[in-house]
């Protein structure tokens, strides 16, 4: 089992810049894909970006593409989501997730409901 805890959310203006940090839990967290992903008010959540359990694949939905990048520090069991060039539209609460996968599984996993483990989340507010 593995515990996420999420920091690095706030306040900033639209074209500034957060970094989003995800602590893991626990020894095996080369175990995992990660994942990012966001819920706005009154939408569904959904994948901003995720990574593969080495770190050598990442995916990206459309809208965040060239602004946003994912990455990993396995010996530090911890994964980042930088944002660059922030919008109003990227305001939501945005959440960390692992996903236990096979060694020959090094790709990126995009499917929310193969996730096995979530943190609590935290909140990111662009102003315009």
């Amino acid at each position: 089992q593995v515990h996420l805890v999420e920091s690095g959310g706030g306040l900033v203006q639209a074209g500034g810049s957060l970094r989003l940090s995800c602590a893991a839990s626990g020894r095996t967290f080369s175990s995992y894909a990660m994942g990012w992903f966001r819920q706005a008010p009154g939408k569904q959540r959904e994948i901003v970006a995720a990574i593969s359990w080495s770190g050598g694949s990442t995916y990206y939905i459309d809208s965040v593409k060239g602004r946003f990048t994912i990455s990993r520090d396995n010996a530090k069991n911890t994964v980042y989501l930088q944002m660059n060039s922030l919008n109003p539209d990227d305001t939501a609460v945005y959440y960390c997730a692992a996903d236990r996968v096979g060694p020959r599984s090094d790709y990126p996993v995009q499917v929310r409901h193969e996730y096995d483990y979530w943190g609590q989340g935290t909140q990111v507010s662009v102003s315009s």
